[in-house]
């Protein structure tokens, strides 16, 4: 069985979003973020990202 690089960093994400919020680390702040933004630019290029940058933009559209 093979886990890709998006879903392994999906998982990190929420795991580390879901732990109870206490005095963080600038490293650690770091680290999520980075996580993210790494997640984000994965994700872009599959038909999930396009699909998402659809939504957000009708969103968008809708607010204007």
């Amino acid at each position: 069985m093979q886990i890709s690089a998006t879903v392994f960093l999906a998982i990190v994400i929420v795991v580390r979003l879901r732990r109870i919020t206490h005095a963080r680390s600038r490293v650690d702040e770091a680290f999520t973020v980075f996580t993210a933004v790494t997640f984000g630019v994965l994700i872009a290029a599959t038909s999930w990202g396009h699909a998402i940058l659809q939504l957000v933009g009708v969103a968008v559209d809708a607010t204007h």
